[in-house]
């Protein structure tokens, strides 16, 4: 007799799941709400308002009307283009003293300074607990007539070279192109150190050691691995470092003269003393396009456009 087998019992079917609600999709958008708002109120009305003045025409007694009167930027731009010129210079030379300063500093303190690392970040970071203002005043007794840099630097004959430059006035400083690029240089150099310290904490000490395996000189290696490699940081800290020196017009007021006015001087002076808003406002804008045109540029040439 043929033994009878069981089949097996059927497995039961799997039970349809619910489709989940979407719950907090509206979450991440209402976190960038105060972010939002606070980019609305403090930077788009703003720069709404200050294009609108820079379009209307009349006087502060009779005021100020919307007459689309873009002829200003045109007058703006035709009279003040030293400014604008002078400006980009000293931003850029104070913005290359930065790099040469800051690099071999900031390599120091991420593959050299061991345990003096945090020490060293704090001496970096501890000119921003002391006022812009008084920062800069203190360049004034540094670069005085009869202090010893000045004594120092007509000793080793460096003012012969920066008169020929045209740099600075005989044997002073003080009120000459140098003494603002020196005012810009020291105000702006830790926006310059901490994204290349940023950028060099990150590079893998292997690949050192592998550039050495490979016989590589310590100058190749840093040609070849360590300086492409801290490219983002370059390139951070050179914005960070230009476009407030570009419109900084603080270092050119207290150290510098009336020939070392720079834009921000011009703005300053239009805004606050001659009370003609449409050519402030105009300058303004200019400055702020010129600025943006030239990063633009200067992030697609240097191949790191993923900071844009």
């Amino acid at each position: 007799m043929a033994a009878v087998t069981e089949a097996p019992p059927l497995a039961p079917a799997p039970e349809e799941k619910a489709p989940r609600k979407r719950r907090g999709r509206w979450t991440p958008y209402w976190l960038l709400l105060p972010g939002i708002l606070w980019l609305i109120i403090f930077f788009a009305l703003p720069m709404i308002y200050q294009g609108s003045t820079s379009i209307q025409t009349g006087s502060l007694e009779d005021g100020y009307k919307v007459t689309w009167h873009f002829a200003t930027y045109w007058d703006a731009v035709s009279e003040y283009w030293p400014q604008f010129l002078r400006s980009g210079l000293y931003a850029a030379a104070a913005t290359i003293l930065c790099l040469l300063l800051g690099y071999p500093l900031a390599y120091l303190i991420a593959f050299r300074a061991g345990r003096w690392r945090n020490l060293i970040m704090i001496l970096v970071i501890a000119p921003f607990f002391t006022s812009f203002l008084i920062r800069t005043l203190a360049w004034k007794t540094i670069l005085a007539d009869s202090g010893p840099v000045v004594s120092v630097l007509n000793t080793l004959h460096v003012l012969d070279v920066t008169n020929w430059l045209g740099w600075t006035s005989g044997d002073r400083v003080l009120a000459t192109p140098l003494a603002v690029v020196c005012g810009l240089t020291y105000n702006f150099l830790p926006f310059m150190v901490l994204p290349l310290y940023t950028s060099l904490e990150r590079i893998d000490g292997r690949l050192h050691e592998a550039a050495g395996d490979l016989y590589a000189k310590p100058f190749t290696t840093f040609r070849k691995v360590t300086f492409p490699l801290s490219m983002p940081g370059v390139v951070s800290g050179t914005l960070l470092t230009f476009i407030p020196a570009a419109g900084d017009y603080v270092n050119a007021e207290l150290l510098g003269s009336t020939d070392t006015r720079m834009i921000g001087n011009v703005i300053q002076t239009q805004f606050l003393r001659i009370l003609d808003y449409p050519t402030a406002a105009a300058l303004s804008f200019v400055l702020m396009a010129a600025i943006l045109a030239m990063v633009t540029i200067y992030i697609r040439k240097s191949g790191t456009e993923d900071l844009v």
